[in-house]
């Protein structure tokens, strides 16, 4: 009778055993983002791949991907990884909305260029940055990537300075932010939805309007407009972002391949949108825009008319995580020596 007990326990203990492995190798990560699934020209498709490549291969994890908005826009995707629907989620200017800390990284001509960029997300003030968005959102932030610098275009005349910008109508996103840019540049803001920004470039309700190159060359916005400034005005970070709720359910060994699979990730993105951004540049002179590159005593005539309103209006809507905009400031002049 021992010996049947003790078969009995041995069995029932090799069942839970065999029932938890089983659970855990049917852990799925649904990972989703808003642009195209082509690894080879979408920065969010390719950092997608690479981590439903790594994490497969070296864990038990499945991963399932669902990109160019298949689960809703980064606002619906941010929510949706609050609650633990979606695991896992790449997105850029949502952030800011759930963790307003993070705004601080739209405030124009702050970053000098995307190495400087990089190494400020990648050091001490991205994790700092981080670890206080895991407190205010619950999700931690595996890796950063990029969408990119955004650049002013416009069909009227090329703009070397912020005199040039005087009585051209700029469509923006409406976001406050960048409606005291433009002010600030002494352009007039006119906030306009994305999918009506081709018409209203075709039939003058804007004279111009501001993206990232990519983003300019693959939807055609080149052959509406004559002029291209590369001011690389804001630098738009992309936040790989997990539930941690679900992060700290995972196993250490697989937690630790998430969270390298995501560092490559991000850095695959960064890749492919600096590889879209140049071949970009030159595409769109190819066919016929003209870019103008600001030399530096130029980009310092746009930084100082376009940051103090920024700024103040920043700081205004922060309230006590304003302190974040000096971090950021002490971060760059350290990154850029």
């Amino acid at each position: 009778m021992h010996i049947k007990l003790n078969s009995i326990a041995v069995a029932a203990a090799v069942s839970v055993g065999l029932l938890a492995s089983a659970a855990s190798a049917q852990q799925t990560i649904r990972f989703a983002h808003v642009d195209p699934a082509d690894w080879q020209s979408s920065k969010k498709g390719a950092a997608a791949e690479i981590f439903k490549n790594i994490v497969e291969g070296e864990t038990d994890l499945t991963v399932e991907l669902f990109p160019a908005g298949a689960l809703g826009n980064e606002d619906a995707l941010v929510g949706q990884a609050q609650d633990g629907v979606t695991q896992v989620v790449m997105v850029s200017g949502a952030m800011s909305k759930a963790c307003k800390a993070a705004s601080v990284l739209d405030i124009p001509y702050t970053f000098p260029s995307a190495p400087v960029a990089w190494k400020v997300l990648d050091g001490p003030f991205g994790a700092e940055l981080a670890a206080h968005c895991l407190k205010q959102t619950g999700l931690r932030t595996l890796a950063f990537g990029e969408t990119g610098f955004r650049n002013f275009t416009n069909g009227k005349r090329e703009i070397r300075t912020p005199a040039d910008m005087a009585g051209l109508k700029f469509r923006v996103q409406p976001i406050p932010l960048y409606i005291e840019m433009v002010k600030g540049l002494g352009g007039e803001p006119t906030p306009i939805a994305w999918t009506e920004l081709p018409n209203a470039l075709s039939t003058g309700v804007v004279d111009g309007q501001e993206n990232p190159v990519g983003v300019i060359y693959n939807n055609g916005l080149h052959k509406l407009q004559k002029f291209m400034t590369l001011d690389g005005h804001v630098y738009a970070a992309d936040f790989l972002l997990i539930s941690d709720d679900f992060f700290q359910s995972l196993k250490p060994a697989d937690q630790a391949v998430v969270q390298k699979a995501a560092i490559v990730a991000g850095n695959m993105g960064r890749s492919i949108q600096q590889w879209g951004t140049a071949a970009g540049v030159n595409a769109v002179q190819a066919e016929g825009m003209q870019v103008y590159s600001p030399t530096a005593r130029e980009l310092a005539m746009f930084r100082d008319a376009a940051q103090p309103a920024v700024k103040k209006w920043l700081a205004g809507e922060l309230g006590d995580d304003a302190v974040w905009i000096e971090k950021l400031d002490a971060a760059i002049a350290g990154a850029s020596k």
